[in-house]
C-alpha cells in the first residue's frame, strides 16, 4: 500500500482544488475588510492611581498621616512591584505599579483588591479628606480629541454645548466613552470684610451656619389622600447667586441679609487645577475612546460624518479643531503595508519571470496572495485585529512564504525537464522535499517564540508577531504541497524530454552546477575551518547584538512635537501658566505648525499608547504641537526667539540655554534636568518628541 500523498491528492481532485482556492480567496477578502484595525494591539498598563485630598495640610501631614498608611496596606497586594508617591499641600497622588509579569487576567480583581485594601484603613486615616479616589482606567486612549474653543462665549456656556456634543458622539457605533478634558469647575464664592464682621459682631463661622442650614435637604413627610402620596418638602434651597445673596444671617439678636455684609458672584475654581488652550484660546476637549475589537478606520468615518452634522449646527464663533486623529495615523499604516505588499509580489514576480520563466513565475506569484486569505481568515476566526505588531508581522512573513512555493514549482520543473510526465513531477516534491520544508519553516517559526509566549507586557504587547508568523509559514507549506502542484500542473507546459529518461543528471552539467559543486567539495575538505569560521562568526553575531538599539516601541511617524515646561516645586499654577503663554508667543504663527494645544496643571491625555501622561502637578505645562508633516520635525527650525534658534525639530540641544527679551531660558533634557550652569532657577523648557 502506497503512502498519502497530499499532492496527487490535489492534482486528482481538481475541482475540489479549484473550489478550495475560490472560497479560501473570498475569506480571506472578506477577513481583511472586516478585520478589527488599531494603532496598536490591546495592552493591559498595569498602573493605577489613587489620589487623597485633605484641604488645609502641609505636605508632611499628607505624607506621613495619609500616604505612608495607604502605602503600608497596599504593600499586602499581590503581584506588586512598587508604590510611587508624591504629596502637596492637600493633596497626595499614589501610583500602584503592578509587576511585569502580571498576568492581564488577573488585574481587574487586583484593582479591585486596592479599593478594597484601602477602605479596609478609611477610618484610620485623618478626618475632613476628600476621597481616597481611585482611577484604573489610566491606560485608556483616546482615539479621538476634538478642542472646542468659542470667541465672546464663556467655558460654562461652551460645556453646555460640549454636553450636547457628547451625547451625539455617544450615539456613534463602537464608541465607548466621551470624556471632558479641561472642564472647569463652576464655583459661587461670598466674599466678606472681616473689618465689617467684626463691627457688627458677627463671626465667619455664623455665616458658614447660616448658608449650611438654609440650604439643608430635610425630610418633610408625606400626606397620603384616597388616590395619590402627596410629599412636603421644605422651600428655600439655593438656586443660583441671588438665593446665596438672600441668606439670613442671626447675630446678636438681629437679622442681616447675607448681601447687607458679604458679596455672592459665579465662577470657576480659584485657583485652577487644570487649564487647557487651543492656538492661544481657552478651550474645553472631548476625547473619544473605542471598544476593544472594533474597527477604527470605520469608528474615524463615522465620527467625520458625525462631526460635520455638529459642525454645521453649532452658533458662529464656535470651532471644533481636532488634534488627535488615531482612525487617520492607522488607515496610513494599512496603506503602507498595501504598497509594500505590492512591492513585495512584484519583486517576486520579476525574480521569478527571470530565473523561472513567466509561466512559472505566475504560479509561484498566486501563492502569495493565496497564503495572505488563509493568514487573515484564520486571524478574523481568532479575533486578532490589524495593528502595526501583525503588519510587521505580516510584512516580515511577506519574505518568507514564498520559499516554499518557488521550492516546489522548481522541483516539479525539474522533475519534468528529467522525463517525468507533469502529473508525476507534480506530485515528487511530496516525497522528496516537503517534510524538510516543514521542519523548516517549523523552525524558523521557533524562532519568534520566546515573543509569543512571554509572560510580560512586551508579550503582551508584541506576542501577535509569532502567532501571524508562524501561521504565515504553515499556510506557505500547505499551500507549497497541495495548491502549487495543482496550479502547476494546470499553468505549465509539458517539458518532458524523452532523451533525458536515459540520463537524468545531465541538466546538472552546466557551468553554475560545477562551480557549487566545487564549491561544497572545497568546503568539506576544509571543514574543521568551516565550522570554525561558523563559530567565530556566531560569537561575532551575539556580541555585536549588545550595540543593536533596544527600545520597546518602534519609531513614530506621528507629526506631535511635545515642550515641556518643569517649574521649580512649589510653583503656584498662574506662574506656570504666564510661562506656558509665553512659550505660545514663540509658536504662534510658525508656518509649519498645524495646531498646538496647552495643558497646564498635568499633562496631554493619552492619545497613544506609548504616551505615558504626566500627573496633576501644578509647577508642570506641557504643549503637543502638530507639525503638518513628518518632516517638519526634523531638521527645520521650530521656535525662534528674534535671531536666536531657541530649538530645532527633532535635533534639539537640549545643552544650550537662550534669552526671551530680558529672561533666560534653559532647554533641558527629557527628565526636567537642567545641564547648562547659567540656568539657575531660569524658566526651562524640556523638548522632546515621540521615539
Amino acid at each position: 500500500m502506497s503512502r498519502f500523498n497530499l499532492s496527487q491528492w490535489a492534482i486528482t481532485h481538481r475541482a475540489l482544488v479549484l473550489f478550495m482556492i475560490l472560497v479560501l480567496g473570498a475569506a480571506g477578502a472578506y477577513s481583511y475588510l472586516n478585520l478589527g484595525r488599531a494603532e496598536d494591539p490591546s495592552f493591559t498598563i498595569k498602573n493605577m492611581i489613587v489620589n487623597v485630598a485633605w484641604p488645609g495640610a502641609t505636605a508632611t501631614e499628607m505624607q506621613t498621616q495619609v500616604a505612608d498608611k495607604i502605602e503600608k496596606k497596599l504593600q499586602e497586594l499581590p503581584w506588586l512591584d512598587r508604590v510611587e508617591t508624591y504629596s502637596q499641600p492637600g493633596v497626595s497622588f499614589i501610583q500602584v505599579i503592578l509587576i511585569d509579569r502580571t498576568p492581564p487576567a488577573k488585574v481587574k480583581d487586583l484593582w479591585y483588591q486596592v479599593r478594597k485594601k484601602v477602605g479596609d484603613i478609611r477610618g484610620d486615616l485623618p478626618a475632613g479628606i476628600t476621597g481616597p479616589n481611585f482611577n484604573d482606567e489610566y491606560g485608556d486612549v483616546y482615539s479621538a480629541i476634538y478642542m472646542l474653543t468659542a470667541d465672546g462665549l464663556s467655558l460654562a456656556d461652551l460645556k453646555a454645548r460640549a454636553e450636547d456634543i457628547r451625547q451625539r458622539l455617544l450615539r456613534v457605533p463602537n464608541v465607548n466613552k466621551v470624556d471632558f478634558i479641561g472642564d472647569q469647575p463652576e464655583k459661587i464664592f461670598v466674599e466678606f470684610s472681616h473689618t465689617k464682621l467684626a463691627t457688627l459682631g458677627i463671626t465667619p463661622q455664623q455665616v458658614f451656619d447660616s448658608v449650611i442650614k438654609q440650604n439643608a435637604v430635610q425630610a418633610g413627610g408625606a400626606v397620603d389622600t384616597s388616590a395619590d402620596r402627596v410629599n412636603l418638602r421644605v422651600t428655600g434651597g439655593f438656586t443660583g447667586v441671588n438665593g446665596i445673596r438672600a441668606v439670613p444671617v442671626e447675630a446678636n439678636g438681629r437679622v442681616f441679609r447675607l448681601s447687607d455684609i458679604a458679596t455672592g458672584k459665579r465662577g470657576y475654581q480659584d485657583p485652577p487645577a487644570f487649564l487647557v488652550r487651543q492656538d492661544g484660546k481657552p478651550a474645553l476637549g472631548l476625547g473619544v475612546s473605542m471598544q476593544d475589537g472594533a474597527n477604527i478606520i470605520t469608528l474615524g468615518e463615522d465620527l467625520r460624518r458625525a462631526m460635520q452634522a455638529i459642525a454645521a449646527e453649532l452658533p458662529v464663533g464656535i470651532e471644533v479643531t481636532q488634534i488627535a486623529d488615531q482612525p487617520h495615523i492607522v488607515e496610513q499604516s494599512i496603506s503602507e503595508f498595501v504598497e509594500t505588499f505590492a512591492e513585495a509580489l512584484g519583486i517576486v514576480l520579476l525574480v521569478s519571470f527571470i530565473s523561472l520563466g513567466w509561466r512559472t513565475g505566475i504560479v509561484v506569484a498566486l501563492s502569495v496572495p493565496l497564503v495572505l486569505a488563509i493568514v487573515l481568515a484564520l486571524m478574523y476566526t481568532g479575533g486578532v485585529d490589524l495593528h502595526r505588531i501583525t503588519l510587521g508581522a505580516l510584512i516580515i512573513a511577506l519574505g518568507l512564504l514564498v520559499d516554499d512555493a518557488i521550492i516546489a514549482i522548481e522541483m516539479m520543473v525539474v522533475k519534468m525537464e528529467q522525463g517525468f510526465d507533469r502529473a508525476r513531477a507534480a506530485t515528487f516534491a511530496w516525497n522528496s522535499t516537503a517534510f524538510p520544508m516543514l521542519t523548516g519553516t517549523l523552525v524558523t517559526a521557533a524562532g519568534f517564540l520566546p515573543v509569543g509566549f512571554a509572560k510580560s507586557s512586551a508579550g503582551e504587547y508584541a506576542g501577535g508577531i509569532f502567532w501571524v508568523v508562524g501561521l504565515a509559514l504553515l499556510a506557505s507549506w500547505l499551500v507549497a504541497v497541495m495548491f502549487t502542484p495543482y496550479l502547476g500542473f494546470k499553468l505549465l507546459p509539458n517539458l518532458a524530454k524523452a532523451h533525458a529518461r536515459d540520463n537524468p543528471d545531465a541538466i546538472y552539467d552546466t557551468r553554475i552546477y560545477r562551480t557549487l559543486r566545487r564549491t561544497i567539495e572545497f568546503a568539506l575538505r576544509w571543514r574543521r575551518s568551516v565550522v570554525a569560521l561558523t563559530v567565530l562568526t556566531f560569537v561575532a553575531a551575539i556580541g555585536g547584538f549588545g550595540f543593536v538599539q533596544q527600545q520597546f516601541f518602534p519609531t513614530s511617524s506621528r507629526t506631535e512635537l511635545f515642550l515641556e515646561m518643569r517649574l521649580p516645586e512649589g510653583t503656584a499654577i498662574g506662574v506656570t501658566d504666564a510661562t506656558a503663554k509665553k512659550a505660545e508667543r514663540l509658536l504662534a504663527g510658525d508656518p509649519d505648525i498645524a495646531t498646538y494645544t496647552s495643558y497646564v496643571g498635568q499633562g496631554s491625555p493619552r492619545f497613544w499608547l506609548g504616551l505615558n501622561p504626566v500627573l496633576p502637578n501644578p509647577n508642570f505645562a506641557q504643549i503637543v504641537v502638530v507639525t503638518k508633516n513628518d518632516g517638519s520635525r526634523v531638521p527645520r527650525i521650530l521656535v525662534r526667539a528674534g535671531d536666536e534658534t531657541v530649538f530645532a525639530l527633532g535635533k534639539a540641544n537640549f545643552e544650550t540655554s537662550f534669552r526671551v527679551g530680558s529672561e533666560w531660558v534653559c532647554c533641558a533634557d527629557g527628565h526636567g534636568h537642567q545641564r547648562d550652569p547659567r540656568c539657575g532657577s531660569a524658566t526651562f523648557f524640556a523638548c522632546s518628541s515621540f521615539q
